[in-house]
């Protein structure tokens, strides 16, 4: 049976647990060669460790602009090219209106708006024509969570990006799509709640009562999504803000 992306070079920002990992996995067992960023070395070789031999880790923090440039010096030299890039890192915090600090601010925007930016901006020139460029954007900007504006508000630019670059990059057939997962059981979710394993279980629960099909995602069913938008399975969609959200998005 044939690999989806076989002979492909991927990127995978953040991709070091959760979604990021588990997209990484699917890449690479679909025959691409995929290089995945993280901010820790000791995670990021357990991460390359899991995707297979087929993997290079590159450790870099997506918000700045140097590391970006160190990435893609690595890329260029040991591939070439990038076919699909998946700006997935990021994150972010809940404080309520009253509560929203400087801090909070830039860290969110940073590494969800900044950062999302200058990791296309930078890898245009290694993008293959065609290639295919995915944006993590999340159920949060379709909709209101009580303290999580800063968050929802980051991925809503991230949403506006897709639809103006794919003008921008008109002629090259480079694709540019907005891969939007609902609640999905990664550490950066349950760590949203603490170290309390019982609170981490009330919010994924809490999570799951707003979810028609009635639970959280699991990050391997948001990796299929992801390998739809980077195959040729996708070559007619682009600008396009794929939900992969048990529905939660749609009601």
């Amino acid at each position: 049976m044939a690999r989806k992306l076989e002979g492909k070079v991927a990127v995978v920002t953040g991709g070091t647990s959760g979604i990021g990992l588990a997209t990484a996995k699917r890449f690479a067992a679909e025959g691409a060669r995929v290089f995945v960023t993280g901010r820790r070395r000791a995670e990021l070789d357990d991460a390359v460790a899991a995707i297979g031999p087929d993997a290079t880790g590159v450790r870099a923090d997506s918000a700045d602009l140097d590391a970006l440039d160190d990435l893609y010096e690595r890329v260029e030299a040991e591939a070439g090219r990038i076919d699909v890039l998946f700006a997935n890192a990021g994150g972010g915090s809940f404080l309520p209106l009253g509560a929203i600090t400087e801090e909070q601010y830039e860290d969110t925007f940073g590494r969800n708006v900044k950062g999302v930016l200058f990791t296309v901006q930078k890898a245009l020139p290694l993008l293959a024509d065609g290639a295919s460029v995915i944006l993590a954007g999340s159920t949060a900007a379709a909709g209101g969570t009580p303290g999580f504006s800063v968050y929802a508000a980051s991925k809503a630019a991230v949403r506006a990006f897709a639809r103006s670059w794919i003008l921008d990059l008109k002629g090259r057939g480079i694709r540019v799509n907005v891969l939007s997962p609902g609640p999905t059981r990664t550490p950066g979710l349950v760590g949203l709640a603490g170290p309390d394993a019982a609170r981490q279980q009330g919010l994924l629960d809490d999570l799951a009562a707003r979810v028609p099909l009635g639970r959280v995602g699991d990050p391997d069913e948001i990796a299929s999504a992801a390998v739809f938008l980077a195959s040729d399975d996708a070559g007619f969609v682009t600008g396009a803000e794929l939900f992969a959200d048990g529905g939660e998005a749609q009601v």
